[in-house]
C-alpha cells in the first residue's frame, strides 16, 4: 500500500477527505482484525494507512481553522 502524498489530498474538496477518512479507517478495523487473527500479509500496511488517516484529519484541521 502506497502512503498518499500531502499534495494530492490538500487538491480534494473536504467532502471527499471525509469520505476517504470513513473509507480508511473502516479498512484499518478490517486490518487489525486480520492481524489479531494471524492472516495479515503486509504488516506495514496498518502503519501505512494509519498515517494517511492522520494526514487527512490534520489537512482538514488546517482547513478549518483557515476559515476561522
Amino acid at each position: 500500500m502506497k502512503a498518499r502524498k500531502a499534495q494530492d489530498l490538500r487538491s480534494l474538496s473536504t467532502e471527499e477527505i471525509v469520505a476517504f477518512i470513513a473509507e480508511a479507517q473502516e479498512s484499518l478495523t478490517r486490518l487489525r482484525f486480520r492481524s489479531a487473527l494471524g492472516q495479515l500479509d503486509d504488516s506495514s500496511s496498518l502503519k501505512t494507512l494509519r498515517k494517511d488517516v492522520a494526514r487527512m484529519k490534520t489537512i482538514l484541521h488546517e482547513r478549518k481553522n483557515n476559515d476561522n
